[in-house]
């Protein structure tokens, strides 16, 4: 039996019809009006009148004006990103196979040719955004990335978020964003090519965007608002747990956190930390974690750690902490989410920003049937086959009579054509045997 300590006020928001017109509006008339249109939709939302595409000059004064710490930062950060995208991409090889005597098949990874990476601005400048995506794409072998960020005002696209998508490989930059520079780079605007794929987080308007774009271009996936759960028992720290909650509720009024323990004393601890480490942030920060622990967060009581392994997987957390004893055994019953953070050495945050695994995410309980960000995205997993006049013989048969069974003639005929050919002197039954 689990018991909820602190239950949920509100549900996450879905994108409200008010939304999906707008979005759709949007869209329709960009993809009628092209660059004017985008540019008009930038100055009205973005507040810009600057130079569209970021030029080589501007992105040199950004990384002179970035003190070396912080650009050594975002080459350490890149640097780790880059090498677990190697790695990963490792996992995916082209290989052949003799599947019967004369009967080749195979597999060929081919990396999209045009990837537009979106880096969120508003709130917060997000460079381990501009990380994430485009390392991985480049990585991946995309022929042309495109990176797009919302300008602020009077100074364009922030000196870091420049310097981070140069370093990680970027061939053109867009100072735009919201659901104009979507369209922009699925239209191909600008100069640029159409994108193959889009990625990358950003608000309801972005997300939106992506979902009804989906099809004519690929995505990474529709995400929602960030979320994050803690599995912790009585081995655990509940100041480390409280301050790891905050610490994912602080991107937004709208991002649930939740505790899942079989520990009261724990859960009493925790939820009499929290409200005073919030009370500790900064305004903006202070007042997103105010509302999203408020109206979201969630701290259920479980009797064993199995129910707290239920639990966590029918959540299906995008971020999963596992402060417990046993991590391996964590390791191995858990199913359901998007990145998995072992121990109280890790942290969300560390995978957010610097790690190596990405942060880009499934939310909103997509753990269930994806993961997240990675170089595999970029990729498409193809298949072939060639054979000898021999080795077809028996596909072809096989081909004929199943054809014939499910009432296509067509597709009977074109391995009724082969055996004739290859084997004019044979006789074959091909019938359904009906």
């Amino acid at each position: 039996m689990r018991s909820y300590l602190k239950k949920a006020l509100l549900k996450p928001e879905e994108n409200t019809a008010n939304v999906q017109e707008t979005v759709s509006f949007i869209l329709a008339d960009i993809e009628r009006g092209g660059d004017v249109e985008a540019q008009s939709y930038a100055s009205k939302f973005d507040g810009y009148d600057g130079p569209t595409l970021v030029t080589e000059d501007a992105i040199e004064r950004a990384s002179e004006a970035l003190p070396q710490t912080l650009k050594d930062d975002i080459h350490f950060a890149h640097d780790n990103v880059r090498r677990f995208a190697e790695l990963q991409k490792a996992t995916v090889r082209d290989f052949e196979a003799e599947l019967l005597p004369g009967f080749v098949t195979g597999q060929k990874s081919i990396p999209v040719g045009a990837a537009g990476c979106y880096i969120p601005g508003g709130r917060y400048s997000h460079i381990s955004s501009a990380i994430m995506t485009v390392t991985t794409a480049k990585v991946a072998g995309c022929k042309h990335i495109t990176a797009c960020s919302p300008p602020h005002p009077q100074n364009g696209i922030p000196a870091a978020i420049l310097y981070a998508a140069q370093v990680c490989g970027a061939d053109q930059i867009l100072a735009m964003g919201g659901v104009q520079a979507i369209a922009a780079m699925t239209f191909g605007l600008f100069g640029l090519p159409k994108a193959n794929i889009l990625v990358g987080p950003g608000n309801q308007y972005v997300a939106e965007a992506k979902r009804q774009l989906f099809g004519r271009v690929g995505i990474d996936m529709v995400a929602g608002p960030t979320d994050s759960l803690i599995l912790a028992d009585a081995t655990a720290d509940p100041f480390i747990v409280a301050t790891d909650l905050v610490s994912q509720a602080e991107h937004g009024y709208n991002s649930p956190v939740w505790l899942v323990t079989n520990c009261r004393t724990l859960a009493r601890n925790v939820l009499t930390a929290v409200p005073e480490l919030i009370a500790e942030l900064p305004e903006l920060n202070r007042k997103n974690a105010e509302a999203a622990w408020r109206d979201y967060a969630e701290v259920i009581l479980c009797d064993h750690r199995e129910q707290m392994a239920a639990t966590s997987d029918e959540y299906a957390p995008e971020h999963l902490t596992v402060q417990a004893a046993d991590p391996d055994w964590w390791l191995s019953r858990l199913t359901a989410y998007g990145s998995l953070f072992l121990g109280e050495e890790t942290t969300v945050a560390y995978g957010d920003k610097a790690a190596g695994t990405n942060h880009v995410l499934p939310t909103s309980r997509a753990a269930r049937y994806t993961g997240g960000l990675s170089v595999h995205k970029y990729m498409k997993v193809v298949t072939w086959q060639r054979a000898t006049r021999e080795g077809s013989k028996t596909v072809a048969q096989a081909t004929a009579r199943i054809s014939r069974l499910e009432g296509m003639e067509g597709h009977a005929r074109s391995a009724d054509a082969r055996l004739a050919k290859y084997f004019p002197a044979e006789r074959f039954d091909l019938s359904t045997g009906d």
